[in-house]
């Protein structure tokens, strides 16, 4: 699996770095995904995620390579979508932040549980919604924090396309992600938690 996961995340890599849309968009999106990949290279040895996590992860890096490489209001796919549905925006930048809560809210769970942070469903339910949704209020502050210092060279990625709740509706749709992964992906996750040390 390993070399699946990084022949795939390379070829994907490549892909989105030739011609990208916008140069500094591009470097801006894709990262998160080089971070990430960092961040599990040298986690590997000593703490091996699930297969299951390790999907979702990789997922959510092809999901910001190719908005980094078209930028997230024109992706092509999405702009199909938005004539087919007459809609005034291109909502690639909405399946973005949805995955931003849905998949780091498998990465908390699995901290939580292996680590023995926070004992009760309950309990471990709440702390994970909120860290998901804490996360994506960060990550628009860094989008803010990036348009003030370079200003009109950050509308590409910021994306909001004239929409004065984009920022609100990002942190909403990163929670629903978080909440939907929660309930969709637990039971799957807790039997692969079973195989790892």
């Amino acid at each position: 699996m390993p070399a699946i996961w990084i022949s795939t995340f390379t070829a994907v890599l490549i892909w989105s770095g030739i011609n990208p849309k916008d140069q500094f968009t591009w470097f801006m999106e894709v990262l998160p995904a080089l971070i990430g990949a960092v961040v599990l290279a040298l986690t590997y040895r000593s703490f091996r995620l699930t297969p299951l996590l390790y999907i979702l992860i990789l997922f959510h890096c092809l999901i910001l390579m190719v908005g980094g490489h078209y930028t997230y209001a024109e992706v092509p796919l999405f702009d199909h979508i938005r004539d087919i549905f007459d809609s005034s925006r291109n909502n690639y930048d909405k399946v973005g932040h949805f995955v931003q809560g849905f998949v780091p809210a498998i990465i908390a769970r699995e901290i939580v549980l292996r680590k023995k942070i926070i004992r009760g469903n309950a309990w471990q339910f709440f702390f994970i919604v909120s860290f998901c949704l804490a996360f994506s209020a960060f990550y628009e502050l860094i989008e803010w924090w990036v348009a003030l210092a370079t200003g009109e060279g950050a509308e590409a990625f910021l994306g909001t396309q004239g929409y004065v709740w984009d920022t609100q509706s990002d942190m909403g749709f990163a929670m629903l992600g978080a909440i939907i992964a929660l309930t969709t992906l637990s039971k799957l996750h807790d039997k692969q938690l079973k195989t790892v040390n």
